[in-house]
């Protein structure tokens, strides 16, 4: 490995999501991460399909492609951390690393032993994650979350959707679970800035971290325009509230999304419609006053953008340097030129399918580039290993 963690290891107690992208993103980084799952059964992403993958002659596996967009990079071992041999391991993997991540409720794993405390003890340098739905305290602590519950309680559904009076008018759930993968990111975050206050103070830290907390932490512009003007933001569909013209625009043969940002943007793109006075008036020559009479520009942009198919416009607009995409699905995302010049599609070696497909991580780094060559583990597949490393590591001490 020779990623900038290749020095770290984390010990990954955690499932279904949130915690478990930390943990990839950390293995993309270098690490070793040790993935601990219940014997027998495994992360519960294990079983969420279909799809589930196909081995090498065809024939569906049980692992899930919702396990394996999370788990990539790490080893896999089965623990029953109810017993006392299970809770030994644990305390014996605790005490040569760096980072634990957790998801479990509040107090459970107090009752085995293996809380913060117990295994800060016997690693004092340990970072030691805790990833719930609302924190380890207040009046929600002990209660369950899911990512489409925090969407909802945490404001994001309400400025999400259709506004109310337009057809198909609705709160509307981000498509992938965006609140486990903002509290990973979070997680892994926050393990970093204590690896490297460690660095400084040989001591490590405890991170308490709130699903719910993160929800409210990206509503971002959306909760800072409430408390500057004291109106409750609503849905607007695909319209931003603070930046016009942004929308899913209607073209010949289909639909394009325009981005305008500034005034320059705007005059290029008013010029590339045929309407170069849009700039000379009043209510559309700054921002502000697009997004004051957006009810007057809107359909004026949508008649001139009918009269031409989706590839010709987006021609003209990225020539002038106007921020445009079409909506591409996901195997449109995965032809873009792009993205296969950036190489964001790889196939690893897997034990059951021959290679597996992955998306691997956006990050790039010149001096300590990353390599992605191990695939999401099969549910136990690193136990011997692991434990025949423990029990050496015993005799020497």
């Amino acid at each position: 490995m020779t990623g900038p963690l290749s020095h770290v290891r984390v010990l990954d107690l955690s499932r279904i999501m949130a915690g478990p992208w930390s943990g990839q993103i950390l293995a993309d980084l270098g690490a070793e991460v040790i993935k601990v799952e219940r014997a027998g059964v495994g992360d519960d992403t294990r079983r969420w399909g279909p799809p589930f993958m196909a081995d090498r002659d065809g024939n569906p596996t049980t692992e899930s492609g919702y396990f394996l967009s999370v788990n990539r990079g790490k080893k896999s071992i089965e623990v029953d951390i109810a017993t006392a041999d299970g809770q030994e391991v644990i305390r014996a993997l605790a005490r040569d690393s760096d980072i634990v991540l957790e998801n479990f409720k509040v107090g459970t794993l107090a009752r085995y032993g293996l809380d913060e405390a117990a295994l800060r003890g016997v690693n004092p340098g340990l970072i030691y994650c805790s990833i719930t739905g609302f924190g380890q305290d207040g009046p929600m602590a002990q209660d369950v979350a899911y990512d489409f519950m925090i969407q909802a309680m945490g404001g994001l559904l309400s400025v999400t959707g259709v506004p109310d009076g337009a057809p198909g008018a609705g709160p509307q759930k981000v498509g992938v679970p965006v609140i486990d993968i903002m509290t990973g990111m979070y997680a892994t975050v926050a393990v970093l800035a204590a690896l490297a206050r460690r660095s400084q103070t040989g001591r490590g830290d405890y991170i308490d971290l709130s699903m719910l907390d993160v929800a409210t932490a990206m509503l971002a512009n959306q909760a800072m325009n409430h408390l500057v003007s004291g109106q409750t933001p609503t849905r607007k569909g695909n319209k931003h509230p603070n930046i016009q013209p942004q929308d899913i625009f209607p073209v010949r043969d289909g639909y394009i999304v325009i981005a305008v940002g500034n005034d320059e943007q705007f005059a290029r793109f008013a010029a590339a419609l045929g309407h170069p006075e849009w700039v000379q008036d009043p209510r559309f020559a700054t921002n502000a006053a697009r997004v004051e009479h957006l009810e007057l520009l809107h359909p004026m942009i949508c008649d001139a953008l009918k009269q031409r198919d989706l590839a010709q416009w987006r021609a003209e607009l990225v020539a002038v340097k106007v921020p445009c995409a079409p909506i591409n699905t996901v195997p449109g995302v995965l032809a873009e030129p792009q993205i296969q010049h950036r190489q964001m599609l790889r196939h690893l070696p897997h034990p059951l399918a021959g290679t597996v497909p992955q998306i691997v991580s956006p990050m790039r780094f010149a001096d300590a580039s990353l390599t992605f060559d191990t695939a999401p583990p099969l549910l136990g597949q690193h136990t011997q290993d692991i434990l025949d490393r423990i029990a050496a590591n015993a005799m020497k001490e």
